[in-house]
């Protein structure tokens, strides 16, 4: 999870609440770290207040979305008309929610998130066949299906849930392979895929990274 929050209290409190539900929490207290964040790791689920200094939630949350990253999003503002909810729908938000909240509202709407995440995931449209990233097949549109490897599945979901967008090296190193050091090995792996997918499966943008999809 993402939360960005510029409350520092209300961060600690809400860092914590999540952490006791078994999410894993990335914080940012302003809007320019919440965009590197969110561009550069992936998540199951963004929450965003969106009254942060120097970028807005609502603006944050519009350049995520036109960069590609379709996590859910729920929105948190101390201003609840229409007009301020209907911006942050527009801008991409999945959810919103006003302060002050009550706290099973919140762990709620944010687990409804995550379900639908999850359930988006599970079948990942990729034009050479979809990846089931429970199982870690690939169905051929010929109605065949192959196998991956743990890394080689886990490599294909990070780029195909960002469609078109291109991932460098580092950012798929960092994402997929935790304990390795060398930016080789992911390369050592779209090689892989390559060979089981065929070679048009992740295409390479030269000086930059890889890519799923046409740009």
């Amino acid at each position: 999870m993402l939360l960005v929050e510029d409350d520092r209290e209300l961060a600690r409190m809400l860092a914590a609440l999540f952490g006791d539900e078994g999410y894993a929490v990335e914080q940012a207290a302003e809007g320019q770290r919440g965009l590197h964040l969110g561009l550069s790791h992936h998540y199951d689920v963004l929450i965003i207040d969106r009254g942060l200094p120097a970028l807005d939630g609502v603006e944050l949350l519009r350049r995520l979305r036109r960069q590609g990253v379709t996590v859910p999003a729920l929105l948190l503002t101390a201003a609840g008309t229409v007009a301020d909810r209907v911006a942050g729908l527009d801008a991409g938000a999945d959810d919103y929610l006003v302060k002050p909240f009550d706290v099973a509202e919140l762990l709620a709407r944010v687990r409804a998130l995550h379900r639908r995440h999850l359930d988006l995931a599970l079948v990942l449209p990729l034009g050479a066949g979809r990846l089931e990233p429970q199982s870690r097949l690939v169905r051929l549109p010929t109605g065949e299906h192959v196998e991956l490897s743990g890394r080689e599945s886990r490599l294909l979901m990070a780029l195909a849930t960002r469609p078109r967008q291109v991932h460098t090296r580092a950012s798929l190193l960092r994402r997929v392979f935790d304990e390795a050091r060398t930016e080789s090995i992911v390369d050592t792996y779209v090689y892989y895929l390559r060979g089981k997918l065929g070679a048009d499966i992740v295409r390479t943008v030269r000086g930059v990274g890889y890519r799923v999809g046409e740009l």
